[in-house]
């Protein structure tokens, strides 16, 4: 084709196309058929199959005769063509009237969709199948409107875009499906006013706002708060309400209820059929979960109240500043050791207190079952009048946590009176034995040899490292019971005597001895220098598995008018400070001495006045002296917080008593 041939225009657009286009370039409309149609050169004397011919047309584009081919529009995409085929939607662009004319050459099958809709009477309607997918278009976009703010959504929202409110048609149909049986409903639900029906009506049924906001109301107007704040105060570590609950009769046993969870209205906290033990042990509340196992259990005489449940920020600052004060030794007994020493005892003003706000205190904080262990059948602690009576050194077994951190806790009890929540105490053990193990570990092989032989046997290398390795990894699993070892590794820690007040056999629950209990004795911090050390002891108790803190009452310094006690030839200044520790038990026999050598044998004596201040009281008792220096601040400040709940409920008590006459 020569360059010089003319541009063509397109007819549908009217742009002008270079000759050898085959296509509109701005519409893609085809090239005008330029050559001689034979059809139209023979005019009629050839008949045409009108298919045909409209074949031809669409494949090499309109037709030349624009009289016998006027621009007509389609029924479907009203687009103006020129051919007998839309070039766009491919249907034949005829009128209503000639309707007749194009359907038979067609030859559609009688049974199709197609076939069906045009032998029907035409209504400028689309076919059935397109009517169809449109009204199923229609339907599956329709919006629906939220029955809590009238907001339209989209179909697929599950929630409204405005008020975060579920779809209601979803919700109910979704509540269709899970309605629970009558059976299962809690019978305490359907007979508190159909609580429990009206709420599955607002979640099942979508009602509107208004409604909703009444049958809440009606609901929290017939709740249980004393019972719901409990709930409220366990998730939020609060003793207070729990306490209130349980001292008012309350189950600690009870489960909330569908309704009281609706009430609640914290689906991440509060679950159907969950307890407050549930919820304890869900947020990690170990102090009321031990508070409310001893409820549930009856292993406690109520609710415990110690020191550090009544003030828990302060008692959270008081481990914070423990863990500040521990360190490691360097050189080569890699030990951590602590750098102050305070000793935890009762205040003085405990006396002063009527008897019956003394007894609730007593059983608000003590361990009774450990108590009664400890001083009955046979006693190893207050079993001396000249120690409990004259001395004014009774000691007392304060209530303690039993998940298998009891010995931690009974000594940071025994020092800061708080318990080892954050397993500071039991990092450091674990830290001590694993780094300083090489100097742990020659004398207790020697210590449990000798029991070994004493008891006819023994064991190879293999078996005793193996034992060591498990003592190890006993000391780093919270949780885990803890053995001799450990006891004798935090006096290490501490830097100061442990003096283990336990009963000599273990019992099972029917009271049948079955095995010896080995943990009575004086601990010492013998891989240490002495002056490297303070002498004032500790006191644990142990009782069938399980270690108390046992401290003593402060004496009254200003009217103390005990006795003197004699340390040696001289009287010991800062007796008016202090308390006494026995280190005999009730047949006069020295308390044993753990871990010593077998050169040390034979010297117990000596070595307890190397490492205690030993006094002897009138009746020929050893006694070691435990100094009480004052309170740190923090430790003195949760005491007196306390305090004060029980002098307020002395003050009430005494404002209640008649006046006489």
């Amino acid at each position: 084709m020569s360059e010089s041939e003319p541009k063509w225009a397109c007819e549908y657009c009217t742009y002008e196309n270079y000759p050898s286009s085959l296509k509109c370039t701005m519409c893609r409309g085809p090239k005008p058929f330029i050559s001689e149609d034979i059809y139209r050169l023979h005019g009629d004397k050839i008949n045409v199959d009108e298919n045909f011919s409209s074949t031809i047309g669409s494949a090499a584009g309109p037709l030349e005769n624009k009289s016998k081919c006027p621009k007509r529009p389609t029924e479907y995409c009203t687009y103006i063509n020129s051919s007998n085929i839309c070039i766009y939607c491919g249907s034949t662009p005829v009128s209503a009237n000639t309707l007749h004319e194009h359907i038979q050459p067609l030859k559609i099958s009688q049974h199709s969709d197609l076939a069906q809709s045009l032998s029907q009477p035409r209504n400028n309607s689309p076919p059935a199948s397109l009517t169809n997918l449109e009204n199923s278009r229609r339907t599956s976009q329709a919006k629906w409107i939220c029955s809590m703010c009238t907001y339209e959504n989209w179909p697929k929202s599950v929630k409204c875009a405005m008020c975060g409110s579920s779809n209601g048609s979803q919700r109910s149909q979704a509540a269709s499906l899970i309605m629970p049986s009558p059976d299962r409903i809690p019978e305490s639900d359907i007979n508190q006013d159909d609580r429990y029906k009206d709420y599955i009506l607002d979640t099942s049924q979508g009602q509107n706002n208004h409604e909703n906001e009444r049958k809440m109301r009606r609901l929290k107007r017939n709740a249980d708060w004393n019972w719901l704040n409990a709930c409220i105060g366990v998730i939020e570590g609060d003793p207070n309400p729990v306490e209130a609950y349980l001292s008012s009769g309350g189950d600690p046993a009870r489960t909330l209820t569908a309704s009281e969870v609706a009430i609640l209205n914290r689906s991440s906290a509060f679950d159907v059929g969950h307890t407050l033990v549930h919820l304890a042990i869900r947020f990690q509340r170990e102090d009321l979960l031990a508070v409310l196992l001893s409820q549930i259990e009856g292993s406690g005489s109520g609710v415990k109240r110690v020191p550090s449940y009544v003030a828990p920020d302060i008692a959270a600052d008081i481990r914070r500043h423990f863990s500040s004060t521990i360190r490691q030794r360097k050189g080569n007994f890699p030990c951590n050791f602590v750098t102050e020493f305070p000793t935890f005892t009762l205040p003085a003003e405990v006396d002063e207190l009527p008897a019956p706000v003394q007894d609730q205190l007593f059983a608000e904080l003590l361990d009774k079952d450990a108590q009664e262990q400890l001083e009955n059948d046979p006693a190893v602690i207050n079993w001396s009048l000249d120690i409990t009576v004259r001395l004014g050194s009774r000691l007392y077994a304060l209530w303690n946590r039993s998940a298998g951190d009891c010995l931690l806790d009974s000594v940071m009890q025994a020092t800061w009176g708080v318990f080892d929540r954050d397993n500071m105490l039991r990092r450091a053990l674990a830290e001590s034995l694993g780094q300083g193990g090489h100097i742990f570990y020659p004398r207790w092989k020697e210590y449990e040899s000798s029991h070994a032989s004493f008891l006819q046997y023994s064991l190879e290398e293999g078996q005793w490292e193996e034992d060591w390795t498990s003592l190890i990894s006993l000391a780093s699993q919270p949780g885990t019971s803890l053995e001799q070892l450990h006891v004798f590794a935090l006096a290490h820690i501490l830097r100061r005597p442990i003096i283990v007040y336990g009963v000599k056999y273990v019992k099972s629950f029917r009271g049948e001895a079955i095995g010896y209990a080995r943990f009575e004795g004086v601990y010492l911090p013998l891989l240490w220098d002495q002056s490297f050390c303070i002498r004032t002891p500790i006191a644990l108790g142990y009782t069938r598995g399980h270690f108390s803190a046992l401290v003593p009452i402060e004496p009254y310094s200003r009217i103390d008018s005990r006795p003197p006690v004699q340390h040696g030839n001289n009287m010991s200044p800062d007796h008016l400070r202090s308390t006494f520790l026995p280190l005999m038990d009730r047949d006069r026999k020295l308390l044993p001495i753990h871990f010593l050598m077998e050169s040390e044998l034979g010297r117990e004596e000596t070595i307890l006045r190397q490492w205690l201040d030993v006094c002897e009281t009138e009746g020929g008792i050893l006694v070691a002296q435990q100094l009480l220096h004052k309170r740190p601040l923090l430790v003195a400040q949760m005491v007196e917080e306390w305090l004060n709940h029980y002098r307020r409920l002395s003050n009430r008590l005494l404002s209640s008593r008649p006046i006489p006459n």
